[in-house]
């Protein structure tokens, strides 16, 4: 996946996602053009696992594998506590957010790590940088099979507008692309790692179009005048207490789990921190366009504010 933070300054990404929202708030697609959108998000999304497939060396995974003392915990906590939490505070905010952003606090829970961000953010602190790789990158693989089973399991009449039938679409768009990337990855690989730059403008581009996408079905929709002032600050304040459980309760985990401070680090890093990579796409293969940008508005949110709270957080623990 992407990186998702560049310490010092604001990160490219971050950027190239405002102007996506500012950009589909201005000029939305129209609704004559939605379809041929549509199908360059999809077209993006495919690229972007396609790249992920190349990037990711196997030995890799197989080696993190073994690590269970470590991994069981982590999955647990990520597809588990923060699927609830999400769940929990999607139903806690209902009464006072439109009902597809309350519901994007469950798709939120269900999300996987980033992979570069929390890398990045654990080398910061003086975690094990070698866990942190392999545990992100393999809850990113499990968020394929997972994230859109699970979420509909636990949205279950709530989730309307969910379409059933995008479920077929993940294994197309997200799950095909990045087998065959593995498959190729020892005749083509070597081009990713070669071109590192251009690889990474193309990832933040592939999550930047399915979000404008998104946004300006959501913006034709109404998105700017179903959310105020007054369902801004709870949106805000519910993505601040998930951020609160997110961390303090991966940094309990840890302990309980007895794992020295490097892997304690690296479990922080890999189980509170959610993938914006993952959200936006797969919110385009699940969800019709209008949905898709009001249920990822609290993912949007908490990709932010993660990054607000990680680099502090970081520097003190390298300190403590």
């Amino acid at each position: 996946m992407p990186p998702a933070v560049k310490l010092g300054r604001i990160d490219p990404l971050v950027r190239l996602l405002l102007v996506a929202i500012v950009l589909a708030s201005l000029l939305p697609v129209a609704d004559r053009w939605r379809g041929v959108a549509q199908a360059v998000s999809n077209g993006a999304v495919f690229l972007l696992f396609l790249l992920n497939g190349l990037r990711l060396p196997r030995a890799e995974v197989i080696r993190g594998i073994g690590n269970l003392r470590f991994l069981l915990p982590l999955v647990a906590w990520c597809f588990g506590a923060m699927a609830l939490a999400g769940w929990g505070l999607s139903l806690l905010v209902g009464p006072w957010l439109p009902p597809l952003v309350a519901l994007g606090f469950l798709y939120l829970g269900t999300l996987p790590s980033t992979v570069q961000s929390a890398t990045a953010y654990c080398s910061l602190a003086g975690g094990n940088v070698a866990h942190s790789v392999v545990a992100a990158a393999l809850l990113n693989i499990l968020g394929v099979f997972v994230t859109a089973p699970l979420f509909s399991l636990m949205a279950g009449n709530h989730a309307t507008a969910l379409d059933l039938g995008g479920l077929e679409k993940v294994a197309a768009i997200l799950l095909l692309p990045f087998v065959l990337g593995q498959a190729a990855q020892n005749r083509f690989g070597h081009i990713v790692h070669e071109h590192r730059d251009a690889a990474v403008w193309m990832d933040r581009i592939s999550i930047a179009i399915p979000v404008y996408v998104a946004f300006s079905g959501a913006v034709r929709e109404g998105l700017w005048t179903l959310i105020g002032p007054g369902e801004w600050a709870v949106l805000i304040a519910g993505v601040i207490a998930l951020l609160a459980f997110g961390f303090g309760g991966a940094w309990l985990v840890g302990g309980l789990a007895r794992l020295d401070r490097g892997d304690r680090i690296a479990l922080l890093y890999s189980g509170a921190q959610k993938s914006i990579a993952m959200g936006a796409p797969l919110a385009s293969v699940l969800f019709g366009p209008a949905t898709a940008g009001l249920v990822l508005l609290p993912v949007l949110v908490y990709h932010l504010l993660q990054l607000v709270l990680s680099a502090p957080l970081a520097t003190r623990l390298r300190e403590g």
